[in-house]
């Protein structure tokens, strides 16, 4: 993992077209703003994971279903 400091409106570059802007400090937390290409999906990593859960359960596939069909 990289840590870089930064202050209130610096930013930090990601390649050539994602920017990263500090655009508010308060108690506890931090405000950033993200510049990135509309073909760059952005999420949130507890959004992200809820997602990939419900993609893993989605693909979940119950045998028993095929033994049934074969059955008839």
């Amino acid at each position: 993992m990289l840590i870089i400091t930064r202050k209130k409106g610096e930013s930090l570059m990601i390649g050539d077209d994602i920017e990263i802007v500090i655009s508010k400090i308060d108690d506890g937390s931090v405000k950033i703003g993200i510049n990135a290409p509309k073909s760059i999906q952005i999420l949130r990593k507890e959004i992200y994971e809820e997602v990939e859960n419900e993609n893993k359960e989605a693909t979940k596939f119950d045998i028993s279903i095929l033994n049934n069909i074969r059955k008839k």
